[in-house]
């Protein structure tokens, strides 16, 4: 995830402390790449919680005591020391953040590297485009002056493209804020162009829109009005294939929209490629906000497909 980047966006005129997740060995509360920030008073994310945390914000809070590029790495084990019994190992790096040292946050965008370079006193930082990155360990010898980090810079989110702006949608939409998806939002209808986010489509160019996902996307398809789901449904399997496609619907609706494809000469590979009814299975109930929820954690599922 990036949100740490438009945190650093936001703090970086106050002095602040960064905790870096270096590495993780065995059961750990949070990955590799995971950041927190932390203020005299304040804090934004978390590494996980617990005593770990808590002793990782009473280092960040002393460095902030420190001149600016100050940094230290520690080896936390999650043991009996930190009262948790997690088992596995932890190696953060903690930092004086140096305003005057954040010219790569302009650059930092999903998808590209960030390379941190470890200095006597500094900590430089670059955004490139192609670098491998490195693996750390959360063993052996701490990094030290000159030891080079490079990184994605999280995780690029997944597009979602989600069609249909009632209960449910606004329901989806609202609870996938924080989660790592890019959300394209359509709806046909004109008097829902005041939602914030909500892009107002004519039905006849709405299956553009449709063609236009990344074959990455996810596409869920849950409007107001049935005919209008099928031409979107159509028009979803007919094209190259994409991550996921999810139908909102009872049984007896999926049911007719699988006859009427295959009339239309959709064949089952790409019948095969259809979600239906979307959502988790076992999740009962048909409130807007526990369909969202089963909604975007059946799309959670994907990450690292």
């Amino acid at each position: 995830m990036t949100q740490w980047i438009g945190w650093l966006r936001r703090l970086a005129p106050e002095p602040c402390a960064m905790i870096s997740v270096f590495a993780t060995e065995g059961s750990a509360p949070r990955g590799a790449g995971t950041r927190m920030l932390v203020t005299a008073d304040g804090q934004q994310g978390t590494i996980g919680g617990g005593q770990l945390e808590y002793r990782a914000i009473e280092q960040a809070r002393a460095i902030l005591a420190q001149p600016r590029g100050t940094w230290r790495v520690q080896d936390y084990p999650l043991g009996p020391l930190l009262g948790q019994c997690c088992g596995g190992r932890v190696r953060l790096m903690i930092e004086h953040l140096d305003p005057e040292a954040l010219g790569w946050l302009h650059d930092a965008e999903p998808g590209q590297m960030l390379v941190t370079t470890l200095a006597a006193g500094a900590v430089d930082r670059a955004i490139f485009q192609r670098e491998t990155a490195t693996r750390q360990s959360a063993r052996g010898d701490r990094p030290g002056a000159g030891a080079r980090i490079v990184e994605p810079v999280g995780e690029r989110p997944r597009p979602f493209y989600l069609f249909g702006a009632g209960h449910v949608g606004q329901a989806i939409a609202r609870h996938a804020v924080g989660l790592p998806f890019q959300l394209a939002w359509f709806d046909t209808r004109a008097e829902l162009s005041t939602i914030d986010g909500v892009t107002v489509v004519s039905e006849e160019d709405i299956a553009d829109c449709v063609a236009q996902a990344p074959a990455d996307a996810a596409i869920a398809i849950l409007t107001h009005d049935h005919p209008l789901d099928y031409h979107l449904t159509l028009a979803a399997l007919s094209r190259d294939p994409v991550a996921f496609v999810g139908l909102i619907g009872s049984s007896t609706k999926i049911a007719r929209f699988k006859s009427r494809l295959r009339a239309g000469r959709i064949g089952e590979d790409a019948l095969d490629r259809l979600t239906a009814p979307i959502g988790m299975a076992g999740v009962i109930g048909k409130e807007p906000d526990v369909i969202a929820i089963s909604v975007l954690a059946q799309l959670l599922q994907l990450r690292g497909k």
